[in-house]
Parts: C-alpha cells; sequence; structure tokens
C-alpha cells in the first residue's frame, strides 16, 4: 500500500514514520509513504501556497491550484482502489471503521491542511474524504496525517508480527478492550483476575468480553449507543 502525504512541511514526517511498527513496514516494504511538497506545485518565485480569504477574515486559506495539480500530478488516474483525504477540523470524526475501510486500499493521498483551511473547490471537487482525528483543533494536519498513516498501517498483512492483533483490540468489534495483567501474577498484593490463571480458554473468553463490555460502559458509554443489546456480546 502507497501513503502520499502532501504538506509543507516534509522534514516533519522524519520522526514519526520511523519507529515501531510502521518503521519497520516501510523497511521491508509492506507500506511505502511518499512525502510531497506543496510548494513543488506552484509557480511563482516565492512558492505561494495561500491566500487571504474573500468576505474578510483572519489567517490565511489554502489556494485550490496547488492542491488540485499535486493529486492530479500523484494520482493522474482515480479508481475505487485510490482515496483523496484532507485533514481538517471540519472533517467527519475519524474512527477504527474508517482505518480498516482504507486498509483495503492500494494508495492513500492525504492532503495536509493548515491555517484557517483550504478553498472550499478543494474540498467539494478534489478529495474523497474530509477527516478530524478529534474534536480540537491542531495547528496543522501533519500530526493527523501520522495518526492516520499508523493505524491504517497496522492493519495490514505483515506488518503487526501478530495478526490476531489488530482484532482483538480496542474498537476492533465497536467496544474498547478488556483490561490485561502479565506476570507476576501477585505485585504488592495486587493480583492478577484468578480466570486469567486457570487455562480454560472459555471462560477466559467470556470473562474478558464481560470485561470489555463493563470497561465500555463505565469509559465510553457513547459507542453502546449501536449496541442495543448487550447480551449479544457475551
Amino acid at each position: 500500500m502507497i501513503f502520499h502525504i502532501v504538506t509543507i512541511f516534509p522534514e516533519f514526517f522524519k520522526g514519526p514514520l520511523q519507529h515501531g511498527v510502521v518503521g519497520k513496514a516501510i523497511e521491508n516494504g509492506a507500506v511505502e509513504v511518499r512525502i510531497h511538497n506543496l510548494r513543488d506545485w506552484t509557480s511563482d518565485r516565492h512558492k505561494t501556497v495561500d491566500d487571504r480569504p474573500f468576505g474578510g477574515g483572519e489567517g490565511m486559506v489554502f489556494k485550490a491550484e496547488p492542491l488540485f495539480l499535486a493529486v492530479e500530478s500523484i494520482l493522474p488516474q482515480r479508481d475505487p482502489r485510490s482515496r483523496v483525504v484532507l485533514t481538517s477540523a471540519q472533517g467527519r470524526l475519524f474512527h477504527q471503521g474508517i482505518a480498516r475501510e482504507m486498509a483495503a486500499l492500494e494508495q492513500v493521498v492525504i492532503l495536509c491542511g493548515r491555517y484557517e483551511g483550504v478553498d472550499e473547490r478543494v474540498v467539494e471537487n478534489l478529495c474523497d474524504d474530509e477527516l478530524s482525528i478529534g474534536d480540537f483543533v491542531l495547528s496543522g494536519g501533519e500530526l493527523a496525517a501520522a495518526i492516520i498513516v499508523d493505524s491504517v498501517a497496522r492493519l495490514l498483512p505483515g506488518v503487526l508480527g501478530n495478526e490476531a492483533s489488530s482484532i482483538y483490540e480496542s474498537f476492533s468489534e465497536g467496544l474498547l478492550d478488556c483490561p490485561h495483567w502479565t506476570r507476576p501474577a501477585d505485585f504488592r498484593g495486587w493480583k492478577a483476575p484468578e480466570v486469567l490463571l486457570n487455562g480454560n480458554h472459555e471462560q477466559i473468553r467470556q470473562w474478558r468480553a464481560s470485561a470489555a463490555l463493563q470497561k465500555t460502559r463505565s469509559r465510553r458509554p457513547d459507542l453502546l449507543k449501536a449496541k442495543p443489546d448487550p447480551n449479544a456480546l457475551k
């Protein structure tokens, strides 16, 4: 899978994508990340990518032309196996389901938003999706792009050492992950649940399903709104 990241700060990605499972995936060829400098698609000597918004207001807005030229150069042919995404505080909330959808694609172009936003013609006529990583405002979309790449890449074959890791984790089935313990079983008088030590895999499965439901109900009850029948999870 190929990620194309279009940004005015290409040096930013030398850090976040060089470590952990994503860094290893890039090394072994399971994932390819290509960083593109948006200023390469400008024609003036100042390499201008932004301008003042029509109607006045604070801040600057990304111009449409360099973004269109960038995408048209990177993806001369658009097809269902590719997607162009804009990172934006106005986008729909990114979640694990979207990550899984994107993991089935061959190429994803991520446009890193910045300033007060982008010319609306980019949103309406160039992008397939506009995504936000949360209800807060960042200085730019580079952090959001790195998060999207990380969450999607780890779902691809050969990226994780244990393929089941991406199945039995938070949000994989609409719930938070269950709590976990490891050795020693007794640490300073705090003991791991006995059911996890008895070797009965069916009891452990049932306990973990129940614990995941309890944790979700306590910490993220909003996730249960789409699950009217909790008993179906057991």
